[in-house]
């Protein structure tokens, strides 16, 4: 009886160290707020510091980080797999979609900090979504509570990022990407209103500049006196490096005068002027333009929303100590 009873004793403490380790694993892969608290609390505050180091001597460098966040979480989810470079070159971002991602020093910067005080302990893919936020803030947008605990992914693959929402695309291809996603058309909107703040390159007008949808002619929704600004800037075979605001008179500003440039017909982006072609999109286009709490508000939620996008958990994940780099 005694022998048996310690066999059943035996089998039951090994379970329950199996199903306890199972559960830290999982729990070290659930988004919290404040899940640096205990393990490494300088956590969010080394990352805010390295931002704004960068932002004060560049402040370009806040939509880039913006963008880099967007770009990580909508391939394979929020899994730091934007940063990695491979001796092939068909990492994640050498994709077409990806073409001007920058910011990565910035990340660089504020890992190697981290692993020096907490070494082991804060992923690479929550410094970019911290990074995001921080880049929000300082370009006057609302703060917003960033859930932390992701774990960095084993992969990145050119092949993964092919599929990309693009900035030719109609609405309906936008908002199925986005559906797929698990994202709404409110957030499709929202996100989009990223575009705020930054520039963008004449590469990436010449399609609506001068081939929309095939026709060999511009885009005929941008407003006549607006598309001659933007043909002075981006000409027909001239330089495609040439760099324009997204949002015309307020690139700086994390506001809402990318909504009435919009309205006005006066969008940069084609992404952005598509918005007002399905009733839901327009919609709250209209909506923010007139409501700029509302949106500051809102825009946050959508972000944590995006930054659960694939979260990686227990051993489908690790922390990496160099963010380009594989354990």
């Amino acid at each position: 009886m005694f022998v048996d009873l310690t066999g059943n004793m035996t089998r039951l403490t090994v379970l329950s160290v199996i199903v306890l380790l199972s559960l830290l694993h999982s729990c070290r892969g659930q988004l919290k707020i404040g899940f640096y608290k205990n393990r490494c609390p300088v956590a969010e505050d080394v990352v805010r510091s390295a931002v704004a180091r960068a932002f004060a001597s560049e402040p370009d460098v806040a939509p880039q980080l913006l963008r880099l966040h967007f770009h990580d979480c909508i391939v394979d989810g929020c899994d730091g797999s934007i940063l990695i470079n491979l001796p092939d070159g068909q990492q994640e971002n050498k994709a077409f979609g990806h073409q001007g991602l920058r910011g990565f020093n910035v990340i660089d910067e504020a890992k190697a900090q981290l692993e020096s005080q907490c070494p082991g302990v804060v992923s690479c893919a929550d410094i970019v979504a911290l990074a995001a936020r921080d880049s929000v803030v300082l370009t006057k947008g609302l703060f917003y509570k960033v859930e932390t605990g992701r774990l960095d992914g084993f992969s990145s693959s050119i092949s993964h990022a092919s599929n990309l929402p693009g900035e030719d695309e109609p609405i309906r291809a936008l908002q199925n990407k986005f559906s797929a996603k698990g994202l709404s058309s409110k957030d499709l909107v929202l996100l989009s209103a990223a575009h705020t703040i930054g520039t963008t390159a004449c590469f990436f007008m010449g399609v609506r500049l001068n081939n929309f949808q095939g026709t060999g002619r511009p885009d005929p929704s941008i407003a006549p006196p607006f598309l001659a600004k933007l043909q002075g800037i981006c000409p027909s075979g001239g330089d495609v490096n040439v760099r324009l605001a997204m949002d015309d008179g307020s690139e700086n500003a994390f506001d809402t005068r990318n909504f009435d440039n919009i309205l006005a017909r006066t969008a940069v982006l084609q992404s952005d002027a598509a918005l007002l072609n399905h009733p839901t999109t327009r919609a709250f286009v209209e909506f923010y333009a007139r409501s700029p709490d509302a949106f500051r508000k809102d825009f946050g939620i959508s972000m944590v929303k995006l930054g659960r996008l694939g979260v990686l958990t227990g051993a489908n994940g690790n922390i990496r100590k160099v963010c380009s780099m594989f354990n």
